[in-house]
């Protein structure tokens, strides 16, 4: 297990690749299953085999924590997330020393031995350490949540960021429906107990006042990733 600069109270931005740029999700179950480990294993008194209280009923009342546990005993305050096809991001505040590190641990663990066991593979699906930049100032915690929330889930939709940024509003839209973020909570039009939502409240944007600063955040992407390429090019 890593050990890492940061301690309780950091706020820190982690994001963990699939070796090889390979896929670490292949299907919505594994999707969901992402969700339900954010959900469930931020928890050091978890049961060991605790998918087997998890019952459809307790996932669809938003990922509701069966009443015979004992008390959850978090690692960490999840306050943003995004799956992508081959690498996740969350943005995660450390409650317990070490906290961040063992949940990624678990995390990363877990998600490795479900894909070999479903898919007859080996070996683990992630490549190397996981990347984690502490955040110290307010302005970049705001881009962050832009950067996880909007940013990457638009990469998503057709046509990408250029796309979204011809029809931003239906683009925004298209965001806040995605299931595999937390882009709908961010701006109040979903109360995920995914997330720790008393440290939330008070970091959460207005959300005009967020639509239009992400929107100026991907204008920014797309201009600084054209100058990039302009420059390959010379």
């Amino acid at each position: 297990m890593r050990n890492e600069e940061f301690g309780v109270g950091s706020i820190v931005h982690i994001m963990k690749r699939g070796a090889h740029k390979m896929p670490i999700v292949k299907d919505d179950a594994d999707r969901w299953r992402f969700l339900k480990l954010l959900r469930y294993i931020n928890d050091d008194n978890v049961p060991r085999n605790w998918e087997r209280d998890i019952s459809p009923s307790l996932i669809g009342d938003n990922f509701a924590r069966p009443e015979k546990w004992p008390e959850a005993k978090p690692y960490v305050a999840i306050l943003s997330y995004c799956l992508m096809e081959n690498h996740f991001h969350v943005l995660l505040k450390e409650l317990v020393d070490g906290g961040i590190a063992k949940f990624i641990q678990r995390l990363c663990q877990s998600m490795t031995s479900h894909h070999n066991a479903k898919y007859e593979a080996s070996g683990t699906i992630f490549q190397g350490p996981y990347r984690a930049v502490v955040v110290e100032e307010d302005s970049h915690l705001q881009y962050l949540f832009a950067y996880i929330n909007l940013k990457n889930p638009l990469e998503l939709r057709e046509g990408g960021l250029r796309a979204a940024m011809g029809d931003f509003d239906a683009a925004y839209e298209w965001a806040m429906r995605y299931p595999f973020s937390s882009t709908a909570d961010l701006v109040g039009e979903r109360m995920s107990s995914i997330l720790a939502n008393e440290f939330y409240d008070e970091l959460r944007p207005h959300p005009q006042e967020f639509k239009a600063y992400a929107r100026d955040v991907l204008l920014d992407r797309i201009a600084r990733d054209e100058n990039i390429a302009r420059y390959e090019l010379d």
